[in-house]
């Protein structure tokens, strides 16, 4: 503790098993993409790969980037990013439904 200011400067720290599970999760992740891409889902596949995306983005995000121990400020840019991918993924998909000369 930083006793002029009163401000604790310890961070938290996560264990090393802690670490060895979410990587473990991020290679079992690796290879349900891999195995997914195998499979005909048909326009399903798009959703499930990009559903994997996600959760593996934000093991990564929340455990070696530690956006969980980070501050509301960090927290809400980390958000605000996510909402700016969201509007662009929605953009882009409006646009793609809508154009009448790709055959479905």
């Amino acid at each position: 503790m930083d006793h002029e200011t009163g401000h604790t400067t310890e961070q938290p720290v996560d264990s090393v098993g802690t670490y060895a599970a979410v990587w473990v999760a991020l290679l079992i992740a690796t290879v349900l993409t891999t195995a997914v891409a195998y499979v005909d889902l048909g326009p399903f596949s798009i959703v499930v790969a990009l559903t994997i995306a996600v959760c593996k983005m934000l093991l990564v995000a929340l455990f070696f980037m530690h956006v969980r121990h980070s501050t509301k400020l960090t927290k809400l840019v980390v958000i605000g990013g996510l909402v700016w991918l969201l509007l662009l993924l929605t953009l882009t998909m409006v646009d793609f439904v809508t154009r009448s000369w790709i055959a479905m």
